[in-house]
């Protein structure tokens, strides 16, 4: 009995366990669904907003659309550069999963190199895994089928259409249109454009220059994918807008004309500007390079050697380089001597070949001296010492702010980078840079365009354009840009006989007995030429020694600048050839046979008439000359 009574007790005992587990494993049960349900609940519902675009993402791709680049013409229309349909491949290491078999599967279609599958990798390592990578570009059509064909056995691999620059100004104006290349470094604030690896943009010259007009913008393809990545259909397109094509003011026949003779110097640089409306006709020089070599580095041997050559051929010298002016600059001296009243156009000084400045002995080029010289003869003669004293009397501030008046020391808003500003010097330039004093003997040289003075041939040219107008004349390679058009340009604010005094001085050095240009005249019946000859020191014995007897390197550069007509000025012309010897041997016969190529051509009007009467005109395009 009593152990039938013990039984009955455990057996009470083992059901109450059980329900007390069963109790607890039902609550934790409930407990769980019920969590269960608030989190479906919490996902689907409350947090619908943000996963479903997450769901989304996971299903479809986007996939920036580059936009095709806009042309560069010259004044005509003529094409300098654009860009060629063609067809390349990508990889996504995303989508690719193993990137070494999927290449080598690859390699049965497109054949690549070794040491190119190597650097794949080595890229698909070091950038994001979502960002393709272009392993072929320019591929035939028949291997774009073939590659399509396969696509379910090529994972991460898209083929798709890409744009080629083509450039077609070739040597004569590579300088001007420039090249394009990769993004080395995009910044944080660039758009997803940027950030494509196939994206070229300007690197130099009009490339560079107008890089947000030609660039177009960039559109988006949005696409539904698989759970491997493969592309199922479209869903979005919003396609890219293409670059504006830009119209430039070179003349193409012109600009092959003028280069070919420049090219005659081992470095040189030429320019043509229109002085009524400021635009750059011609722009050569020389060593120059052919862009379609060196856009997004396609001859890398070619690339190597233009990066490595002492001569630096990437360097456009008409904008990048700067040179003393020499004594083109006697123009800009003789103008402010008359502007603040230092000088009349009928006080003569007199030359003896020599010029005493405290304990310092400044010699003019002519050591016999010119005698007494006025501002006209001055002019015609170069006459150094007349210059000194014309600086000495007017002090250097007078002298830069006549300088920066006639455009030197800045750079010009034309759309084209990668310019010098040259440099006009002041006693607050000198006390910055070497904390010294300025001193007399420096203003008596920068009278003549030596000692700190720089220049590139743009802005010489612009100077002889806003000597020969009178205006603030603005220099653009852009057609119908913002600039000022012909006859706008703003008045300089100089007395108008005082000019004319200057641009009779100018007349004279090409056109009357002993001058220092006369090799620039264009003969009879032509028009007339006025300029200034430039001869600026590059070595300090170089005026004691024969030129020719010199190493190259130490010889004088040789400047010519002007502008033609001489009494309806149309062409301002500024030329430079480096280590040339004399303006009035070197350069003036260059920037005559350039004129006369400019007036056979004359881009911007009929400008063949000015001061000559009766002179035929050969027909655009003509060789002569």
């Amino acid at each position: 009995m009593s152990a039938m009574f013990e039984h009955d007790n455990e057996e009470r005992q083992a059901r109450r366990a059980f329900t007390r587990r069963a109790i607890l494993m039902g609550g934790a049960q409930l407990l769980g669904f019920s969590a269960l349900a608030w989190r479906l609940f919490q996902l689907q519902v409350l947090d619908e907003g943000r996963y479903d675009p997450l769901a989304d993402e996971n299903r479809t791709s986007l996939q920036v659309l580059i936009p095709k680049r806009g042309r560069i013409l010259d004044r005509h229309g003529a094409v300098l550069a654009d860009s060629e349909e063609t067809f390349r491949v990508t990889l996504t290491p995303a989508l690719a999963g193993d990137v070494a078999s999927v290449l080598e599967e690859f390699r049965r279609f497109v054949p690549l190199r070794q040491d190119e599958v190597e650097q794949i990798a080595r890229r698909a390592k070091r950038q994001s895994r979502n960002m393709p990578i272009t392993i072929a570009s320019d591929i035939p059509f028949d291997m774009l089928a073939r590659i399509n064909l396969f696509a379910p056995y090529l994972p991460g691999i898209r083929t798709e259409v890409a744009w080629r620059r083509r450039c077609r100004a070739g040597l004569a104006a590579g300088h001007v249109v420039g090249y394009v290349g990769s993004v080395e470094r995009p910044s944080i604030d660039d758009d997803a454009l940027m950030r494509m690896p196939q994206v070229r943009i300007g690197k130099s010259g009009v490339e560079a220059g107008m890089e947000q007009e030609l660039r177009g913008d960039g559109g988006v393809q949005k696409i539904e994918v698989d759970a491997r990545g493969r592309m199922m259909r479209n869903l979005e397109v919003r396609d890219p807008v293409p670059g504006r094509d830009v119209q430039l003011t070179i003349d193409t026949d012109l600009q092959w004309r003028v280069f070919e003779r420049v090219r005659n110097e081992r470095r040189a640089a030429c320019v043509v500007l229109d002085v009524k409306g400021g635009e750059i006709v011609a722009m050569a020089s020389t060593p120059s390079y052919d862009p379609a070599l060196v856009t997004d580095q396609a001859d890398e041997v070619a690339w190597r050697r233009l990066l490595a050559d002492t001569e630096k051929p990437l360097l456009n010298r008409a904008i990048g380089g700067q040179y003393p002016p020499g004594s083109t600059f006697k123009m800009a001296t003789a103008l402010a001597g008359l502007h603040m009243g230092a000088i009349t156009p009928g006080e003569k000084l007199t030359c003896r070949g020599y010029y005493d400045l405290a304990d310092h002995r400044f010699r003019c080029w002519n050591r016999t001296g010119h005698g007494p010289v006025s501002l006209h003869e001055a002019l015609r003669e170069s006459c150094d010492v007349y210059f000194f004293e014309v600086a000495r009397r007017l002090g250097i501030d007078a002298i830069a702010d006549m300088a920066r008046m006639l455009g030197m020391g800045q750079i010009y808003n034309c759309g084209l980078p990668q310019q010098k500003a040259g440099l006009v010097a002041d006693p607050d330039w000198k006390r910055g840079r070497w904390n010294a004093g300025w001193l007399a003997g420096e203003t008596v040289l920068a009278g003549i365009g030596q000692g700190y003075m720089l220049a590139s041939p743009l802005q010489l040219a612009v100077m002889a354009a806003r000597v020969a107008t009178g205006r603030s004349v603005e220099p653009t390679i852009v057609k119908y840009s913002a600039n000022p058009r012909a006859g706008e340009f703003p008045e300089l604010g100089l007395d108008e006989t005082k000019l004319a005094a200057v641009r009779s001085g100018l007349k004279a050095v090409v056109n009357e007995e002993g001058g220092t240009g006369r090799n620039a005249a264009l003969g009879e019946g032509k028009p007339l030429v006025a300029g200034k000859t430039g001869t600026s020191q590059v070595h300090s014995h170089s005026g004691n020694v024969p030129q020719e007897a010199l190493p190259w390197e130490q010889r004088d550069h040789a400047l010519f600048i002007g502008y033609v007509p001489a009494d309806a000025p149309r062409y301002a012309v500024a030329a430079v050839v480096e280590h040339g010897g004399a303006g009035g041997t070197v350069a003036a016969p260059l920037v005559r046979d350039v004129m006369e190529m400019v007036l056979q051509v004359d881009p911007a009007g009929d400008a063949a008439s000015g001061g000559a009467q009766g002179w035929d005109r050969p027909v655009r395009g003509s060789n002569q000359g």
